[in-house]
């Protein structure tokens, strides 16, 4: 049982409210936070760009920072992922393998604070030049807040917070409601790396209360969501004047070609489908299959998808946990009615268990105007269209608002580079799972699915500028 009041300034702050962190299993309270308000959040943007005027950490320091968190996260693993399996309701072993990403993460930034540097300026390319050193020096742009979601509360919050302190920005931190315990952790382990207080700032209340005061102030550079489309969007429309870096929603598909190895694309669906309970911006959504080879395909799937141990997120044996909430769970099961009213075939699963877990689903035959193939479904639940050529795959592919990333299981080289080339998302993954993201790829989408890219070497550039300095010699 944690209670974690506000970090603001190097204070613990008691706001005088406080919200409860239920677990998402069977509702137990698993901790609580402090409910901060606009005057909290505008306290913590003020102490961070105090903390900028001082001067930017040495990037020395901040490598060593981040190196040294890498090692207290690697201490206190265990205690982490079960932090994580409590209140995000994620499995234990996927709560394992999310620390061992944050662990990456921590390194990869790190890397690129001691690496960090400007570029030479050929002003003796020109005639006006002749003369003149030229090069740039690159500087923390200003004060970042960080919005974080809840289904990986601590990796994707050191994808925020890692390469803003690595380009040297303090950051002020919101974390999702739903799952901001271990967030604090990770920002006390980081305190305890040697991060001075003053670099990082803690707020946790109510979003619509706490977000105008956190992104309008003027000493915000930079705002990094992650979360859903509508609030991504709206953020940047209210924010024209800062970076506001969004990575948004996906109805994720991928392609099985007739020449693909059909037991290997089942078996990596059924496991990438319905991990986190399907609660990931990449899970597998839309699967395209060629007519040849559709029936085996969802024989396939559906027997593995019945495997799936689904219960208790606290067991090492659970492979699919529960929804973040009852209302979320209860809407995934309305979308799939409401798929099988308007003429799809629910093949396995869509049924809520006695301990309140949905049962993996799949579906076929999904109609292309249900919100089941077009609205990001964040759920444990696939499904599937066949298809009769690659162009058609390519074509249903594509026909989304969302383009984060894609997939293509293909025996074929000229259907995996067509498809590579035609898919348009920021990432296409030929013979693996569209769900799959290393933590030091360029990770983003396009259209509504965001702005940016996520991975330390990228994500640095986002908070620093750059400024030319010429030497008369």
């Amino acid at each position: 049982m944690r209670t974690e009041p506000l970090r603001i300034d190097g204070e613990r702050i008691d706001p005088g409210t406080w919200r409860d962190v239920t677990r998402p299993y069977d509702g137990q309270v698993c901790g609580r936070v402090a409910d901060g308000g606009p005057e909290h959040a505008e306290a913590a943007v003020s102490a961070a760009a105090a903390a900028l005027d001082e001067g930017p950490l040495p990037q020395h320091r901040r490598a060593a920072v981040l190196e040294r968190a890498r090692e207290l996260v690697a201490a206190e693993r265990d205690d982490l992922a079960a932090l994580i399996a409590a209140e995000a309701g994620k499995p234990l072993r996927a709560a394992l393998a999310e620390v061992s990403r944050c662990m990456d993460t921590l390194t990869f930034a790190a890397v690129e604070a001691r690496r960090l540097t400007g570029s030479m300026v050929p002003y003796d390319g020109s005639t006006g030049g002749h003369g003149k050193l030229g090069f740039t020096l690159r500087r923390p742009v200003g004060v970042a807040v960080a919005i974080t979601p809840f289904n990986f509360p601590l990796n994707l919050v050191a994808h925020k917070l890692a390469p803003a302190l690595a380009a040297g920005c303090p950051v002020v931190l919101k974390p999702a409601s739903a799952t901001p315990l271990t967030a604090y952790a990770l920002a006390d382990l980081l305190v305890r790396a040697g991060l001075p207080e003053g670099m990082l700032h803690v707020v946790t209340g109510d979003s619509a209360t706490l977000g105008q005061s956190l992104t309008a102030r003027s000493e915000v550079a930079v705002v990094s969501f992650t979360g859903s489309t509508e609030v991504g969007l709206a953020l940047r429309r209210a924010n024209p004047d800062k970076r506001v870096l969004t990575e948004l929603g996906n109805a994720t598909p991928v392609i099985v070609d007739a020449s693909a190895d059909i037991d290997g694309a089942a078996r990596k669906i059924a496991a990438t489908g319905y991990a986190h309970a399907g609660q990931s911006c990449i899970s597998v959504q839309r699967v395209l299959v060629r007519a040849e080879v559709h029936d085996e395909l969802c024989e396939r799937l559906a027997t593995r998808v019945d495997r799936l141990t689904v219960g208790d997120p606290a067991s090492e044996r659970t492979d699919v946990g529960p929804l973040i909430s009852p209302a979320e769970r209860d809407r995934v099961a309305s979308w799939i009615a409401a798929a099988a009213d308007a003429g799809a075939h629910v093949l396995t699963g869509g049924d809520v268990n006695d301990d309140g877990t949905l049962q993996p689903a799949v579906v076929d035959a999904v109609p292309t105007d249900v919100a089941l193939w077009t609205e990001e479904v964040f759920g444990p639940v696939v499904g599937v269209r066949a298809v009769a050529d690659l162009d058609e795959a390519i074509a249903l592919a594509n026909d989304s608002r969302y383009g984060l990333q894609a997939g293509i299981f293909t025996r074929d080289l000229d259907a995996a580079l067509a498809a590579a080339q035609r898919l348009r998302f920021g990432g296409v993954m030929i013979n693996e799972s569209p769900t799959f993201r290393a933590d030091q790829q360029p990770y983003g989408g396009m259209r509504d699915s965001g702005n940016t890219r996520e991975g330390p070497a990228w994500a640095i550039d986002d908070y620093l500028e750059e400024t030319v300095v010429a030497i008369q010699r």
